[in-house]
């Protein structure tokens, strides 16, 4: 009567649940319902989101990524003309109708003839703009360069030599920028300093004027600094989509990182390991695939789970109160069950991120294996003693 009641399949699988739960039988973590109670009820982890993946899920968590990319956050700040800022070398050129009675009488010397009527251009030697961002032209007196284009400048020196030259007309030459830069540093051959011209460089000349990076570019970051506003991008997406390779502003920051993301895998999977992935990113559906896939005789296909963590404004969440972890952020625990064929297409665009763990419980069957074998391996013994007296 008794070995009966033992092997009645009902009361192996209590047994098998109470003996996991106790940690008496052997398991590589929780089952499903363990992760799904636990989360709602423990007081240590209270308020921990659990979140069926599904369309809409990942659709609000795609449009989310998206308005992190550059040209959402950078690409609409409008061309501005370049301007002139303390620091900046000048050289500013005159020229005058003749007979030039100014700098003509000087004591200039006078550069080569234009070849209008004989009128000769005199060159002033160049200039640093200073540091209350004004200059001294001969004549002209002092005049606020900083903040004027090259060629508002020049108008406002013509107009300051009017009534004392011939029918003066100037140029000014930027010779040399000290204000109108990008800088390029981090993983690439060379950190340099770009100068910035009319023609607006972009992100990508930036990077080449610096020898271009150092590590594969799939496992390449980009940072990019500017106004106290910090954006990173994969250097891969910048290169694949054109609109994220943004026109640059002075002062902007340009840092290359060599940053190989990757994602634990634990449980029932084909095998448990820290799998790298590309600057790109990939899919959960590939993440599945490079973790072996599941474990035949040891998954539950209802209880593939992502344990990360979250911005706060990420989803709404549907749990109260919300934890949150010291830096803001939200333990989120994603549900998927690949017993629904429509999870297949959610697992294609839900995409990983670097040091999310993937984990995948045991079968209710693969514990009540193991329960049978802790069972047999003990049960034995005894009955072949037992026998071997009678």
């Amino acid at each position: 009567m008794t070995l009966r009641l033992i092997f009645r399949p009902a009361a192996l699988l209590v047994a098998a649940f109470a003996l996991s739960a106790c940690g008496i039988v052997p398991s590589s973590g929780p089952t499903k319902s363990q992760v799904e109670e636990r989360s709602s009820d423990s007081p240590r982890i209270e308020g921990i989101q659990i979140v069926d993946l599904d369309e809409h899920v990942v659709q609000t968590l795609l449009r989310e990524k998206k308005q992190t990319d550059f040209a959402t956050i950078f690409g609409n700040t409008q061309a501005t003309a370049q301007t002139l800022g303390a620091g900046d070398l000048l050289e500013i050129s005159v020229w005058e109708a003749p007979p030039a009675t100014l700098f003509g009488s000087a004591g200039l010397q006078p550069d080569a003839a234009s070849g209008m009527s004989g009128s000769r251009a005199t060159v002033l030697p160049a200039q640093i703009v200073d540091s209350d961002g004004m200059i001294d032209v001969p004549f002209a007196g002092r005049l606020r360069a900083m903040g004027r284009t090259v060629n508002e400048f020049s108008r406002d020196i013509a107009q300051r030599l009017k009534g004392k030259a011939n029918q003066p007309q100037v140029v000014v030459r930027m010779v040399k920028s000290a204000n109108s830069y990008a800088t390029v540093v981090g993983d690439v051959t060379s950190s340099t300093r770009v100068e910035l011209t009319a023609g607006r460089e972009r992100l990508l000349d930036a990077l080449a004027s610096a020898g271009g990076v150092r590590q594969q570019v799939d496992k390449t970051t980009i940072q990019l600094t500017r106004s106290g506003t910090v954006q990173s991008l994969p250097l891969q997406t910048i290169i694949r989509d054109p609109r994220q390779n943004i026109a640059l502003a002075p002062r902007d920051v340009v840092t290359a990182l060599f940053q190989p993301y990757s994602f634990n895998v634990l449980g029932a999977s084909g095998k448990n390991d820290e799998i790298s992935f590309e600057a790109q990113g990939i899919t959960l559906s590939q993440a599945l695939a490079r973790a072996g896939g599941l474990n035949d005789a040891r998954a539950n296909p209802q209880g593939i789970f992502i344990f990360r963590l979250e911005k706060a404004n990420a989803l709404p969440w549907k749990s109260q109160p919300v934890h949150m972890t010291a830096d803001g952020r939200v333990p989120v625990i994603y549900r998927l069950d690949l017993k629904d064929p429509g999870s297949f297409f959610v697992s294609q665009e839900f995409l990983m991120r670097n040091q999310d763990t993937m984990y995948v419980s045991n079968a209710p069957v693969a514990e009540l294996q193991k329960f049978m074998n802790l069972v047999f391996s003990g049960l034995y013994p005894t009955l072949s003693v037992i026998n071997a007296t009678k």
